[in-house]
């Protein structure tokens, strides 16, 4: 049977550094309180999130984009509003083991 750290070391150096890089832009707070926010409510506007966090709508928009562009979050059209979610459903087991510590 094939270890765990067999696995990863046969994964591809591509598919490691999109991984590492999806760790990257979840590194910050507000980006850590959005991916919280959005597995509670599971689909928020730019307009909820920048009000419950108290930041301003363009720092949201900004922390939001970075995380749709590593894959983290999708989004879709409502009429005039973009709606986010949690494009990988398991991305929360990794928010919920560092809020654990």
């Amino acid at each position: 049977m094939e270890s765990k750290i067999s696995r990863i070391l046969k994964m591809d150096a591509d598919v490691l550094q999109e991984r590492a890089e999806m760790l990257k832009a979840m590194a910050h707070p507000t980006r850590i309180a959005m991916i919280e926010m959005l597995y509670e409510d599971k689909e928020l506007t730019v307009t909820e999130i920048h009000n419950t966090l108290e930041i301003e709508q363009a720092v949201a928009s900004n922390h939001l984009s970075i995380l749709k562009n590593k894959n983290i979050l999708s989004c879709r059209r409502d009429g005039k509003k973009m709606l986010y979610s949690i494009k990988l459903v398991n991305i929360h087991n990794v928010v919920q083991c560092m809020l654990d510590h």
